[in-house]
Parts: structure tokens; C-alpha cells; sequence
């Protein structure tokens, strides 16, 4: 017996550490506490690496020391850099962009929702209320995440018959500006959360029945904002209030916030979920086929239909992008995130318009 030999490279310096440090914390936890391999494996040895600042040369570090498994980085941007240089299958647990998607990349395993699907719900939350609203202003950063998600706006838009204005802008550029934007009933904004932060008081100045920022699912990107942040919507992949179905593989989402606790003395973000469940998944793949090889490995997880405490996992045999997991609507309410799309999850009614209460 054995153990298997587990990388991830994920940025631990930078702009992204704090999302990359929670990632390795996750799979941290899964390694020690929750994997449960077949033979010939006893257990996980992890090894980290921090993809920052220079993500493509530590991918090929890590390809050349042969791990048996590889755990992709925090964010789309390094997700991306890393795939274009790996000739391995890594595991998708924190890029959310589309274009990790089977035609360019099929080595990649996509465990989380992408970010054509982020204002969905809300959309769909205002028109469950609302017949009478009927424009959107999308204002997007100029990035490939920001065209992303706004991608998907429009086309969440059109299906439910909202007229979709679509302004993008420059990353960094929009600071401390005067912000003109189209009226609408509904503003989407999707940018980085420094930028959403900086905008978020300028275009809060108009009146919108609602508003939704992606930094408005996470817990304290926009706390600055203070009272300005309540009733913000925002998309987010994981909550641990979350009612769902027991997982069928693997723990519940109470025995992972205690021992997350336990191992960090805080709370768990999403970031770390979403790496904890990448270890589950590919457990479950590697009992499903008795090998680490990569053409096994990626032809299990292809078929492979379960529930993790994260959710369901499915990919599309198209795309290879996730489509089992559904990202949940929360609305900042009295000072908490509160879930309040999609119904059967929802903790609380929409509050709306803006501002109502």
C-alpha cells in the first residue's frame, strides 16, 4: 500500500491568496480527514505549490515531478494559464470561465458552475415578482470573465423578455469617476471585486427596483459599502445554510464547517468547499476505476452522476462543463446573506424594490 500523490497549485502571494490559501486549507482537510481511496492507496500525500507569480512555470514544475493527481489554481486566469501548458487532467475547482470547456481543453474537469450562469437567478428571482420590469443595464469589466458573465446575462435576458442594455469598461479605469449609465429596472455589474467595490457607491446613487454585484454572493467583499451593501443580490457557489438533499458521497456540510473550524479557527469560504469536493469527486473516480490514469480517470468522471455536500455534479457530454451544480441567489438582508433564489433553497423572500424596507 501506498499513498497517493496529490498537487495543487493555487496563488498563495498576490491578489488571490486569500482565495487560494482557503483552497489549500479544503484540500487540506479532504487529504487528511475525509479521503477514502482504493487500493493500492492508503491515503494522500498533498503537495502545494503556489502558482503566483508565475502560474505556467509552476505548472510545468509540477508536471515534471510525474504527481499522480493534479489540482488546478484559484481563478480563472491562472486556471486558464495552467491548462494551456498542462498535457495532464487537472481538476476545475476554482476557474469559472466558459472557456474551460471541452473543445479547448479536454483535460479539464470542471467541478464548479460557470459564469455564464451567475445572473440567471436573479433575473429569474424579478420575474417570478415582477411581469412589469422589463430592462437591464449589464455593466461588465472589458475581461474574459467579465464578458463571460455578461454573456450569459444576455442571454438569461432575452429568455425571459427583460431588454438588456450592455456596457462594458476597462478594468481599473472606472474608479472614482462619474458613472452614466442607462435607466433600467435591474443593474447587473461583474467585475473584480476591487472594481465592484470602487463602483458600487457611484451607480448606487440611481434608483433600481435591483441591483447585483458577484461580489455581493461573497462574504465581506463589499462590507465597506456598510448599509449601502443591504439588499444587494449576488450569485454564490456554496452556502452551508443551504438546505439540500444528504450528499451521497462523501461528508455533510455540518461535519465540514466543524472540522474546517477545527483545522483553521474560522469559517469556511467557498473557495475551500469547492476544493474539498475536487478531492471527493476524484476519489469517487478513482474507486470507479481503479487507476490514477488520465484516460480513465477523465472517461469516469464524464459519466459520473453524484451529490457532494457542495451539490450535484454532472457534465454536460458536450461542453464537459458543469451542469449538475446550481449557484444559489443571496440578497444581503439585516446584515446577512440569505438565500432567496432558487426556491426550493430560498431562507428568505426577495426583498424588493431596492430599498423598500
Amino acid at each position: 500500500m501506498s499513498n497517493l500523490r496529490a498537487a495543487l497549485i493555487t496563488p498563495l502571494t498576490g491578489p488571490l491568496a486569500l482565495f487560494g490559501r482557503a483552497s489549500a486549507e479544503g484540500l487540506t482537510l479532504w487529504s487528511k480527514h475525509a479521503a477514502q481511496l482504493p487500493p493500492p492507496w492508503s491515503g494522500v500525500t498533498l503537495e502545494v505549490h503556489n502558482s503566483a507569480p508565475d502560474t505556467a512555470a509552476t505548472m510545468h514544475a509540477v508536471l515534471a515531478s510525474r504527481p499522480d493527481i493534479i489540482f488546478g489554481p484559484y481563478g480563472s486566469h491562472p486556471m486558464l494559464t495552467a491548462m494551456r501548458v498542462a498535457d495532464r487532467v487537472i481538476w476545475n475547482h476554482g476557474g469559472a470561465t466558459s472557456q474551460l470547456c471541452r473543445s479547448t481543453f479536454p483535460l479539464v474537469i470542471n467541478v464548479l458552475s460557470p459564469a455564464t450562469i451567475y445572473f440567471t437567478g436573479v433575473l429569474q428571482a424579478v420575474r417570478a415578482i415582477d411581469s412589469g420590469a422589463n430592462r437591464v443595464t449589464i455593466f461588465h469589466t472589458s475581461t474574459s470573465f467579465g464578458k463571460d458573465v455578461a454573456a450569459g446575462a444576455i442571454r438569461a435576458a432575452a429568455e425571459l423578455h427583460f431588454e438588456a442594455h450592455v456596457i462594458p469598461f476597462l478594468p481599473s479605469h472606472i474608479r472614482d469617476k462619474e458613472i452614466s449609465l442607462p435607466h433600467a429596472d435591474i443593474l447587473l455589474v461583474a467585475g473584480s471585486f476591487a472594481d465592484e467595490l470602487a463602483i458600487a457607491p457611484l451607480v448606487l446613487k440611481h434608483f433600481w427596483r435591483a441591483a447585483a454585484f458577484v461580489g455581493a454572493g461573497v462574504d465581506q467583499v463589499l462590507a465597506a459599502l456598510g448599509e449601502l451593501r443591504e439588499g444587494l443580490l449576488g450569485p454564490t457557489q456554496w452556502m452551508p445554510t443551504a438546505t439540500a438533499v444528504e450528499p451521497d458521497e462523501g461528508p455533510t456540510a455540518d461535519w465540514f464547517v466543524t472540522k474546517y473550524r477545527h483545522m483553521t479557527g474560522e469559517d469556511p469560504s467557498y473557495p475551500a468547499v469547492q476544493a474539498f469536493a475536487a478531492g471527493l469527486l476524484c476519489e469517487r473516480c478513482l474507486r470507479d476505476c481503479g487507476t490514477c490514469e488520465d484516460a480513465e480517470l477523465l472517461a469516469a468522471a464524464r459519466k459520473l452522476v453524484c451529490r457532494t455536500l457542495y451539490g450535484d455534479f454532472r457534465l454536460d457530454p458536450d461542453s464537459g462543463l458543469q451542469i449538475g451544480h446550481q449557484v444559489l441567489i443571496v440578497q444581503w438582508q439585516q446584515g446577512q446573506r440569505q438565500i432567496v433564489w432558487p426556491p426550493a433553497q430560498a431562507e428568505r423572500p426577495l426583498e424588493y424594490p431596492l430599498g423598500a424596507l
